[in-house]
């Protein structure tokens, strides 16, 4: 397996902090994303008590998900600890260490109607700080079958509702909560044209580099014709802190309150790794 970890020009660092999303090409060797797929098997087989289906349990297919699996899925530690993931985030910030905060699968069954609705991830959990996503396929994927971005919507200075992927609902609505407003989603499938929307091409080992406040979904026209995989890590630099947002991030919450945090800690634990230290790579 290759695992040289590619250099980032300045051009691309430039570009993921002006669009909030870059595509990389040739970042991993595909051996890793044997080793992914083979994780997901694994977690289906033997399913953490966070799997979720986004899907009625009749439907003829499905879309799957976990999270925080990493602990129980040694691929996926693998992935974590010794791909060049931790270290490509690293380029795009000045920081001393990146740390794991969140890994997470997805799993779109051939025929499934299930879509990811156009949200952004910092709304979701209690963290705030310098944090971005890397979003892997598992397969070659065309644009169409890939995640959309709307390009410098992590500068709008904006946060919008957090949007669950089986109904595309909230449970909670758009006003100020705990001293900070939340919006409501703009319609960017019923006015794509009022958007500068960006969408990518993926060979075997292609990712893209995003920062957690990038809006982002699934067209909703596209119906997968085969079983797609994607596998996800939301990466911290050294400024990442806990900030509790609502009661509607409750759930996740109460996974970390569980190992020892609370409000204001740092993302750096044994629950949060470190996976790059800076002088150590």
């Amino acid at each position: 397996m290759d695992n040289k970890i590619q250099t980032l020009s300045q051009e691309t660092i430039e570009t993921f902090r002006r669009d909030g999303v870059v595509h990389i090409r040739n970042a991993f060797d595909p051996a890793w994303l044997s080793i992914l797929q083979a994780g997901i098997q694994r977690d289906l087989s033997q399913p953490t008590t966070r799997l979720v289906r986004h899907t009625p349990a009749d439907a003829n297919a499905h879309y799957w998900e976990d999270y925080w699996a990493w602990s129980e899925v040694p691929e996926f530690e693998e992935f974590l600890r010794h791909s060049p993931a931790a270290s490509l985030a690293a380029q795009l910030y000045d920081t001393s260490r990146i740390n794991l905060v969140m890994d997470n699968w997805f799993l779109r069954e051939a025929g499934s109607a299930g879509r990811a609705p156009w949200h952004h991830d910092v709304s979701y959990f209690d963290f705030t700080g310098s944090m971005c996503v890397l979003w892997l396929p598992l397969q070659e994927a065309s644009a169409d079958e890939s995640i959309s971005f709307i390009r410098g919507s992590h500068a709008w200075g904006k946060l919008f509702l957090r949007k669950f992927f089986k109904d595309n609902s909230s449970n909670q609505v758009a006003g100020e909560v705990n001293g900070i407003q939340y919006h409501e989603v703009p319609d960017i499938d019923g006015h794509p044209e009022d958007f500068d929307i960006l969408r990518f091409a993926f060979a075997a080992g292609d990712c893209v580099l995003f920062d957690i406040r990038t809006l982002h979904g699934s067209l909703k026209s596209v119906i997968p014709q085969r079983d797609i995989s994607r596998f996800s890590v939301r990466l911290a630099a050294d400024d990442a802190r806990i900030m509790y947002r609502g009661e509607w991030a409750a759930a996740e919450r109460a996974i970390f309150e569980a190992a020892g945090h609370r409000e204001g800690d740092a993302l750096d634990s044994d629950f949060f790794p470190r996976l790059w230290v800076a002088g150590q790579h």
